[in-house]
């Protein structure tokens, strides 16, 4: 059976992930940054979200400490996380590399180019 298309609040997080361990704040700020602006997890789903992960294997926690007392996690991508990242990117590339095919030569580009 083929996997489900990431979610794009998953695909965000586990792409902010990928090139290092970060806690909660870090990764909201990550993820914002990763989207333009389009995307601002908040708590409450950013939690949700790695909970789920964390049971499917998709991440771990890196390290847990005490930061103000209060407990801070450091997630991390697991092995099957970059897996299914790496899966997710190529589908969407072959997706958007479809879509411009089928769009042709003559349909402008948002810069204002043509393809």
């Amino acid at each position: 059976m083929t996997e489900q298309p990431l979610r794009e609040p998953t695909l965000l997080l586990l792409t902010a992930l990928a090139d290092a361990p970060r806690h909660g704040y870090a990764l909201m700020q990550e993820i914002e940054k990763i989207s333009g602006g389009r995307v601002r997890l908040r708590a409450g789903t950013l939690y949700g979200a790695l909970d789920r992960l964390l049971k499917e294997g998709l991440v771990r926690v890196e390290r847990e400490e005490i930061v103000d007392s209060r407990l801070r996690r450091t997630y991390a991508l697991t092995d099957a996380g970059s897996v299914r990242l790496a899966a997710e990117a190529e589908r969407l590339r072959a997706t958007a590399d479809e879509a411009v095919r089928r769009l042709g030569v003559h349909v402008a580009r948002p810069d204002g180019a043509t393809a």
